[in-house]
């Protein structure tokens, strides 16, 4: 069973900058899933923040972190980044990756994730 191992949050200021790492246990078939970051606020839902597809990829983003968030892939590493950029006290959140048996992103935003991992904070001061 594929496992992913979030890391990389942080304290951070407004307007500073944070790199999440999402760590594959193997990459036989990681490196061919769509990855998705997605954040849990306290007392709110989580929400998809990023994808990226396998092989070839496209990426999509919530229109909350576009133009501040880039999400990329290393398949040496087996690993997919979530770069954030010019960070608000709103993004202040638990991030979560997931990666499902899909090649694409499409709906990400409502994927049936069975187990998350442990995730990473991600602290946000104004």
């Amino acid at each position: 069973q594929l496992q992913l191992v979030e890391s990389g949050g942080g304290l951070v200021q407004s307007g500073g900058s944070l790199t999440l790492s999402c760590a594959a246990s193997s990459g036989s078939s990681f490196n061919y899933r769509a990855t998705a970051w997605f954040r849990q606020a306290p007392g709110k839902e989580r929400e998809g923040v990023a994808c990226i597809s396998g092989s070839n990829p496209s990426v999509e983003y919530a229109d909350s972190v576009k133009g501040r968030f880039t999400i990329s892939r290393d398949k040496m590493k087996n690993t997919v980044f979530l770069q954030m950029n010019s960070l608000k006290p709103e993004d202040t959140a638990s991030y979560y990756c997931a990666a499902p048996s899909t090649y694409y992103c499409q709906n990400y935003m409502s994927w049936i994730v069975d187990q998350w991992g442990q995730g990473t904070q991600v602290t946000v001061s104004s």
